[in-house]
């Protein structure tokens, strides 16, 4: 069963563990294949987003982060599903959407966006099979982003 954890300063060390076993993935959206803790702070412990562990059972497993309100939409934005090099590919990245998905029915939200590196094909391709649409890019950083929804 997977389960949301509430990441703090304390343990963002685990963050970053999961965060570092991704190097493909921090290639892609920093250039280099690593992250510091201060990155992962800043990114991941911030005022306008939440954040928390996804565990199996009591194995910290990934990382989930959103923002109830954009500012520049009023949407909802998923802005991190991430799980660990060491359990990819077992159905945990769909669960814990599905169980994201159904906490965001349960406070009122019919809609929630995200948005997925230009170059990051098997993202957008998990996304579209949760039956997110793409509607428009956008520029981030140094690159592109694929915006997508989904009505829920």
């Amino acid at each position: 069963m997977v389960t949301f954890e509430k990441l703090t300063v304390e343990n963002i060390y685990i963050a970053e563990e999961i965060v570092n076993s991704n190097p493909a993935y921090n290639k892609m959206e920093n250039g280099c294949e690593s992250r510091s803790t201060e990155e992962v702070k800043e990114d991941l412990l911030n005022e306008k987003s939440e954040a928390f562990f996804i565990k199996a059972d009591d194995t910290y497993i990934g990382l989930i982060d959103y923002m109830m309100l954009n500012e520049k939409d009023g949407y909802p934005w998923l802005g991190y599903l991430m799980i660990h090099g060491d359990y990819q590919g077992y159905g945990y990245g769909t669960s814990a959407y599905l169980l994201y998905e159904q906490q965001m029915r349960n406070r009122g939200v019919e809609i929630i966006r995200l948005a997925v590196l230009k170059e990051n094909d098997s993202a957008k391709n998990f996304w579209k099979r949760l039956g997110f649409n793409y509607y428009t890019d956008k520029p981030f950083k140094n690159t592109f982003v694929e915006c997508f929804e989904k009505k829920i």
